[in-house]
């Protein structure tokens, strides 16, 4: 077996023309009733790295899919602050739920189902307020969605990361049934 030998040049031109891996990326949690459309939503979002559902807000450590009481379902969404800013995130996740229903999101009804966004710092505190007063005015109606603090995020099973793009007939029997489109138009009449 021949080994290729590299001078340090060689190696740091290869170094260089890596692409970058996670140091200048951030990280913001959402919970938007169903983990699987808000996966979706932030997934086709130009910025965003990755989009992982989970369970965030809740006491209990390691919860599952049959036991997350006290958690949201939650998205933790990985982006790229050079190409999306965490306002735009906000912006986009308001837009793209009910904010004004305190019970759930559509179809999904319950605590786990409510809607929240989760703050690490001032700034994205002030921002998430914002976002949420300004949604308010738009609406012209009390916003449920709770802005709260950055919680433990705990990762859902395997089965269900990238639902719609492994199950997307599942995914879609799953959108189309609960109204999605429908009810956010009815909501955002147009302007989401």
């Amino acid at each position: 077996m021949r080994h290729r030998i590299f001078t340090a040049a060689a190696v740091a031109g290869l170094i260089a023309a890596a692409p970058a891996t996670g140091a200048a990326t951030k990280t913001a949690v959402f919970a938007g009733g169903c983990f699987w459309s808000i996966e979706k939503l932030f997934e086709g979002k130009p910025g965003v790295v990755s989009a992982v559902s989970g369970y965030a807000g809740g006491a209990s450590r390691n919860p599952t899919y049959e036991n997350h009481e006290g958690h949201l379902e939650s998205v933790r969404v990985t982006y790229d602050p050079a190409k999306v800013s965490y306002a735009q995130l906000v912006d986009h996740f308001f837009h793209n739920i009910d904010p004004t229903d305190p019970n759930g999101q559509i179809c999904d009804k319950g605590p786990a189902y409510r809607t929240a966004v989760f703050v690490s710092t001032p700034e994205e505190r002030k921002i998430a307020e914002q976002a949420k007063a300004k949604v308010a005015g738009e609406l012209k109606a009390k916003v449920a969605t709770q802005v709260r603090n950055a919680a433990p995020f705990w990762n859902a099973e395997a089965y269900h990361q990238d639902f719609a793009k492994k199950n997307p007939a599942q995914y879609e029997r799953y959108r189309i049934g609960c109204g999605r489109d429908r009810w956010l138009k009815t909501v955002w009449g147009g302007r989401s």
